[in-house]
C-alpha cells in the first residue's frame, strides 16, 4: 500500500538490523533521516550507515530532532515506556515500527508468520518452497535482513515471506499481509506486556488487524490461546487451519507422525510424507509453510522437493557433535518454556540441560514432569540463576550454577556419560551475559569443540 501522507522526515530510534533498514529505505526514497541509539552502534551498522551518508548519533536522543519529525520508527528492542518514546506520543508523533514502515512502499505479495514458537522454522521453510519454485523471493524480517532493507531492492524480488515478532507487530497499524500465518501463542516476554497474558495475545493478533476478506489468516486449530480468543478479534480475512488432531474443513491434517494432507477449496488433496523435520511441533510448522504455498498456486512437485531437503534452521535443535558418546544439542533459540517442552519432549534419552539467562516472567511449572522424567543433571548459565536454582534444587541429582559459557559445556560434559544429550536450550534471553541468541548458541559450539 502507499504511505498514509507524505514523508519528509523522518526520526529512528535504535540503530540495529531493524533500524539500520528503516534508515536506509527512506535515504533511499530520499527523506530526512535523524537515527539514535542510547547505547553503543555496533560496527557493522555503524559503517553501512556512514557509507550511506546517513549521520547517526549513539549514547543520547535529541528528542528536539525526534519531535519536528513527520514519523518516528522504533526499533524492536526499545519498549514502548521508553522515555523518548513516551514523549513523541504526548507530542502527537506517530511512533510505528519498520514493519509498518516498508510495507507503504511495496505492492508485491507478502507471507508474514508470527507466533511464540516455530515462527522462525516456518519462515525457512516457506522461503525455501517458495525459492525452490523458482519465486524471487526476499526473507527476512526478524531473522536475517529487514524488511525495509528488502524493500529497498523491491524489484528483485517476486514476493516477500518475513518473520514477525509481537514487538514489531506492536508498531502496525496498516500492515496488511496477504497470508498471515500465527503457528501458536504461549506466555512470553511477558515483562513487556504489563506481565499480562492477554496484552501479549493481542500483540500477536494484530498480525490479521488489517487484512481484507481476499486475504488468508492461517492459524493452528490445537492451539488453545489462538482458538479461544479468535472471536475476541474482528478479523476479516479468510481463515484456515492447521491441525494434528482434527480434520479441518479447509487446511492441513496430521495423519500420523510422517505424513500430512492439505486441502485447499478449488485445488487438489496434496498428501505430503517423510518430511525431515520430526516431532509434532514441527509437523506444526510444516503445514503451516505447505497451506502458505498451496494457496500461492506452487505446484504439488516443488513443494515436495523443498520438503526433502530442507534441514531446519541454526540453533533450533541443532546438532553440534558427539563427544565421547555424548551427543551437544544447541538449542539457543528456545528463549521461552514452551521451547524448552518441545526440546525436552524430541530427546529420547537422558539429558544435561544447560538453562538461564534474562528471565521474562517464566512460569517454569510446566517443565516439572519433563525434568523429573528425562532430565539427570542442570546447569544453570546466567548472570543470576536464583529463581532457576529455587525452582529446580532436590529435582534432579545435580544443578550447578555457571556464569559463562566455557564454564557451562565444560560443566556439562563433566556431568554427562556416554549415551547422554547435553542440550543448551535456555528458556530465557540472552542479554545477560551475549549479544543475543545467536551469540551465546555460537558460543557453545565453540567450547564444545574445544572439549
Amino acid at each position: 500500500m502507499k504511505a498514509p501522507r507524505e514523508i519528509q522526515n523522518i526520526a529512528i530510534i535504535g540503530a540495529g538490523e531493524s533500524g539500520t533498514g528503516a534508515a536506509l529505505l527512506a535515504r533511499h526514497l530520499g527523506m530526512t533521516v535523524y537515527l539514535s541509539d542510547a547505547g553503543r552502534i555496533s560496527d557493522k551498522y555503524k559503517e553501512k550507515l556512514l557509507q550511506n551518508g546517513i549521520a547517526c548519533q549513539e549514547g543520547t536522543h535529541q528528542l528536539e530532532k525526534i519531535l519536528e519529525t513527520d514519523v518516528v520508527i522504533k526499533s524492536p528492542g526499545v519498549p514502548d515506556k521508553s522515555p523518548v518514546v513516551q514523549k513523541a506520543l504526548e507530542s502527537g508523533v506517530s511512533v510505528i515500527s519498520e514493519i509498518e514502515f516498508a510495507s507503504w512502499y511495496t505492492t508485491k505479495p507478502i507471507v508474514a508468520i508470527t507466533g511464540t514458537n516455530g515462527k522462525t522454522t516456518t519462515t525457512a521453510l516457506t522461503g525455501h518452497i517458495f525459492t525452490t519454485a523458482g519465486i524471487r523471493t526476499g526473507i527476512g524480517g526478524n531473522i536475517g535482513r529487514s524488511f525495509a532493507e528488502l524493500v529497498m531492492h523491491d524489484e528483485q524480488y517476486e514476493t516477500y515471506v518475513l518473520e514477525v515478532s509481537s514487538f514489531q507487530l506492536d508498531g502496525c497499524y496498516t500492515f496488511a499481509p496477504d497470508i498471515a500465518i500465527l503457528t501458536n501463542i504461549t506466555p512470553d516476554h511477558l515483562d513487556r506486556y504489563d506481565y499480562k497474558f492477554e496484552n501479549y495475545i493481542a500483540s500477536k493478533f494484530r498480525i490479521a488487524q488489517s487484512q481484507k476478506p481476499d486475504q488468508v489468516f492461517v492459524y493452528c486449530a490445537d492451539d488453545e490461546a489462538t482458538v479461544t480468543n479468535l472471536p475476541k478479534f474482528a478479523i476479516q480475512s479468510r481463515k484456515i487451519a492447521f491441525s494434528a488432531l482434527k480434520e479441518p474443513e479447509e487446511g492441513a491434517y496430521l495423519l500420523n507422525e510422517n505424513e500430512f494432507i492439505v486441502k485447499i477449496n478449488t485445488m487438489d488433496t496434496m498428501i505430503i510424507k517423510d518430511f525431515k523435520l520430526k516431532g509434532t511441533h514441527n509437523a506444526y510448522n510444516s503445514m503451516a509453510a505447505a497451506i502458505a504455498a498451496r494457496i500461492h498456486e506452487i505446484r504439488q512437485e516443488k513443494i515436495k522437493e523443498a520438503f526433502s531437503d530442507f534441514r531446519g534452521v541454526e540453533h533450533r535443535l541443532e546438532s553440534v557433535a558427539t563427544i565421547g558418546g555424548i551427543e551437544f544439542i544447541n538449542d539457543s533459540k528456545a528463549t521461552n518454556v514452551n521451547s524448552v517442552i518441545y526440546a525436552l519432549s524430541s530427546i529420547k534419552r537422558p539429558i544435561v540441560w544447560i538453562a538461564g539467562g534474562v528471565d521474562k516472567g517464566n512460569d517454569y511449572s510446566a517443565l516439572h514432569d519433563l525434568v523429573k522424567t528425562y532430565v539427570k543433571a542442570i546447569v544453570c548459565l546466567g548472570k543470576d540463576n536464583s529463581k532457576l536454582l529455587d525452582e529446580f534444587t532436590g529435582m534432579v541429582d545435580v544443578i550447578a550454577d555457571t556464569h559463562n559459557m566455557e564454564q557451562a559445556v565444560k560443566t556439562a560434559y563433566s556431568l554427562a556419560s556416554k549415551g547422554d544429550a547435553v542440550l543448551l536450550s535456555p528458556a530465557c534471553a540472552s542479554f545477560d551475559l551475549f549479544e543475543n541468541y545467536e551469540d551465546r548458541g555460537n558460543q557453545f559450539k565453540f567450547w564444545v569443540r574445544q572439549l
